[in-house]
This record gives structure tokens, C-alpha cells and sequence, in this order.
């Protein structure tokens, strides 16, 4: 994903669309496994399925790689807001004294 787009996209509407994508491959996974081993099948379209297969995992494998990116860029976000937030506090607290 390009710097421009993540920086169009909070990282969170990044994480839920990674999240729906990776659900839709699933489900289109678990489909082609079904017709892969369900019905009798020629070889060609046996090796249709099983390359469409292939292509999903790989798909599959991708998404889940970047929303594991995604999230640790999501967790440091929130502890720097942490931090943000408890030195404001403290600078609020020592001002107020």
C-alpha cells in the first residue's frame, strides 16, 4: 500500500478493510476446497482449482502479513498517544500546583 493512502486512511479503516478482505479470500478458499474435493473432476479443471487454490493462500498469506504490520504500527500509535497524554497530565498537574 502506498505512504500516500495510509496517510488518507486512519490505520484502523486500513486494519477493518484488510480484516474483510482477508475474510472474503477465506470464504472463496474454503469454497474452491469444496469443489476441489467434493465433485470428480478433469485433470484440467482439477488444475484450474488448484492453481485458484494456490493463488488465494498466497493472497491469504499477504493480507495476513500486512495486517500484522498494520497492527504493530496501531499499537505504537496508541502508546505514543499514552504517552502524549500522561506527559500533558503531568505537565498540567506540576502547572496547577
Amino acid at each position: 500500500m502506498t505512504k500516500k493512502k495510509r496517510e488518507n486512511l486512519g490505520v484502523a479503516l486500513e486494519i477493518d478493510g484488510l480484516e474483510e478482505k482477508l475474510s472474503r479470500c477465506r470464504r472463496e478458499l474454503e469454497t474452491v476446497s469444496d469443489r476441489l474435493y467434493g465433485v470428480e473432476l478433469s485433470p484440467e479443471a482439477r488444475r484450474s482449482l488448484e492453481k485458484e487454490k494456490k493463488s488465494l493462500m498466497s493472497k491469504a498469506s499477504n493480507y495476513e502479513k500486512e495486517l500484522k504490520l498494520l497492527r504493530q504500527e496501531n499499537r505504537k500509535n496508541m502508546l505514543l498517544s499514552v504517552a502524549i497524554f500522561i506527559l500533558l497530565t503531568l505537565i498540567y498537574v506540576y502547572w496547577t500546583m
